[in-house]
């Protein structure tokens, strides 16, 4: 062992070009610092479920350290990349100056240096001083080894070795700076960490809204000459709103999650303004700023492909259920689409409250989902609970050969829970028919949904959907002067949408949807105080949209709607929505 020490000290000229041979060690350092980090910031990377998406992203990497000494590490031998055995592969290593040649040398011998597939160090800019000096450090690692193993290394290679070492002193010490760096900035988040099981994520959305055009309807089925009535212009301001949410993440064993909800806002619903529900935007908050509970729920996993949520408080049907639109970001439009009916086909809107719900892969190309939500599952009233009172029971069979084709067959069936709050007023029965007598009308409902979705490239994704729902009132009820008697319902909807992922930027998306809200188009149901009991024309919604990402934790959306013959009544004068929405997450 002596004559190993002797051997390195006389090539190696004193302790500290030694100390710099022992310290670097970028692979094996950077990957157990990108794991420990990894870690520390995404406890629950392990779960799917789509409800809780949008609060399980990654902590900001403001410093670009990490992400530097990502791009220096060379990859161990146990990584599945191939091997370069001879400098000259990298495409991207300049041959001009002397250490090139001094450091091909070496790697010719000694085999120290692992590409990348593409032959590069990533990317196809020049290698700089800091990439050489890593792969640098990998061969003088390597002649450590060597060294201490008793194999031969000859004395040129060494003299080579002290050479280099010295030009690029520099660089190998600010690369060891660094690592110190990230490994004293591990241990302060181990330290400091919010908590050891729970994770903290939230969202903050401003938001600009106006209507700029439209008169404020008569409800749908009002029997009136609408030239002999004062239809008022919607007297409508810019509106300035927010909404916040806090979302605690929570888990115990790494693949479950507990995952608990807060959410406070001021923004008005423009329906109460129009007069439908059509065009509505999705920004859901209208609480006063009072803090509330918008989620409990608990996720684990049964098996390898299965996954079981248990929804306490706050559940909805794409906790557990794929609901196939791009648009969809699972946050009530604090990104995506900018109103409620341009997210998802509306038959899932009906599947709301506390239950179960569970999801499983059946195979790779076929994945099951089935749940059961009552919304008033914590009232211990008669007509209520949670099997006496209103339900939603959703299942879904979801049909995906790649990984750019998917179609989803959906089945909601429902008890006084068939409102979507989107489309005309007639479609929503149970908010139409309390209004008018006062108390609950007995409404059974069975919806039927076909959704689908094809990315034609990475940049490009034309989906859709269509729904028909057909309802009924089991008992006729009279109330206040008004009565609604027995009968069925047909509700349809479609929509087609336009997604475009990384538009002129990467993380951007724009978004086109053209489709039709809830329409009812037969029925057998009369209310009294409404004389029609269908919707007599068809209204189309037009909505465009740009979500331009400022950073990585913000987004800047404007958009607008555009609603024909709102609430189906070509006797409405046209609405037109335009919204300018910044979203905030972290």
């Amino acid at each position: 062992m002596k004559t190993i020490n002797l051997i390195k000290a006389q090539y190696l000229q004193g302790p500290t070009n030694i100390d710099l041979i022992r310290s670097h060690k970028l692979l094996a350092l950077g990957t157990k610092l990108g794991v420990t980090l990894g870690t520390a910031g995404l406890l629950f990377s392990g779960i799917t479920t789509a409800a809780y998406s949008q609060t399980a992203e990654s902590l900001p990497n403001n410093d670009s350290l990490l992400e530097q000494i990502d791009r220096y590490a060379i990859p161990t031998k146990d990584d599945a990349l191939g091997q370069v055995n001879n400098i000259s592969q990298l495409k991207d290593v300049s041959p001009t100056d002397w250490a090139y040649e001094a450091l091909r040398g070496l790697v010719d011998r000694y085999g120290c240096i692992a590409g990348y597939p593409n032959q590069t160090f990533r990317g196809n800019q020049a290698l700089t001083r800091y990439e050489f000096a890593a792969g640098l450090n990998a061969c003088l690692n390597q002649i450590e080894r060597l060294i201490a193993s008793l194999d031969s290394v000859s004395a040129e290679d060494l003299e080579i070795a002290r050479q280099l070492a010295q030009e690029f002193e520099a660089e190998l010490a600010t690369l060891n700076e660094r690592v110190d760096d990230l490994e004293g900035r591990t241990a302060f988040l181990e330290d400091h960490q919010f908590s050891t099981t729970t994770k903290l994520t939230g969202e903050s959305v401003f938001s600009l809204g106006h209507i700029f055009t439209g008169d404020q309807i008569t409800r749908s089925g009002d029997d009136v000459n609408r030239s002999n009535v004062n239809n008022q212009e919607i007297d409508s301001e810019v509106v300035f709103g927010q909404r916040a949410r806090l979302g605690f993440n929570t888990s115990f064993t790494g693949k479950d999650l507990l995952f608990t909800q807060f959410t406070a806002g001021n923004f008005p619903f423009f329906s109460e303004r129009t007069g439908t529900f059509e065009g509505d935007l999705g920004l859901i908050a209208d609480n006063g700023n009072e803090l509330d509970l918008l989620v409990a729920l608990y996720s684990f996993p049964l098996g390898d492909r299965t996954t079981v949520v248990l929804e306490g408080f706050g559940g909805i049907a794409y906790d557990f259920a794929d609901t196939i639109s791009p648009l969809d970001h699972y946050n009530d439009s604090a990104s995506g689409s900018i109103s409620a009916f341009g997210v998802r086909n509306p038959i899932y809107n009906q599947v709301v409250g506390a239950g179960v719900g569970i999801r499983s892969e059946l195979s790779d190309s076929f994945e099951l989902s089935a749940g059961y939500l009552a919304p008033d599952a914590q009232n211990p009233r008669n007509g209520n609970g949670l099997f006496n009172g209103a339900y939603s029971l959703l299942g879904q069979l979801v049909f995906k050969p790649g990984d750019r084709f998917k179609l989803g067959l959906t089945y909601v069936n429902s008890y006084n829970s068939s409102d979507t709050f989107t489309g005309s007023n007639l479609a929503n029965l149970n908010t139409l028919a309390f209004g008018e007598v006062g108390e609950t009308v007995p409404i059974t409902s069975n919806s039927y949904g076909v959704q689908a979705s094809f990315s034609l490239s990475d940049r490009f994704i034309i989906s859709g959907w269509g729904g028909y729902t057909t309802s009924r009132v089991l008992s006729s009820v009279t109330a206040n002067g008004v009565n609604v008697s027995r009968g069925d319902q047909d509700i349809w909807n479609w929509a087609v949408t336009l997604a475009f992922p990384d538009l002129l930027k990467e993380g951007n998306l724009g978004g086109i949807v053209v489709g039709m809200e809830p329409k009812v188009t037969d029925s057998s149901i009369n209310i009294s105080s409404v004389t029609d009991n269908t919707d007599r024309d068809t209204s189309l919604h037009v909505e465009a949209f740009y979500q331009y990402q400022l950073s990585d934790n913000i987004a800047v959306t404007p958009g607008a709607i555009w609603i024909t013959a709102p609430d189906h009544d070509s006797r409405n004068d046209d609405v037109v929505i335009g919204t300018l929405r910044t979203t905030f997450t972290f």
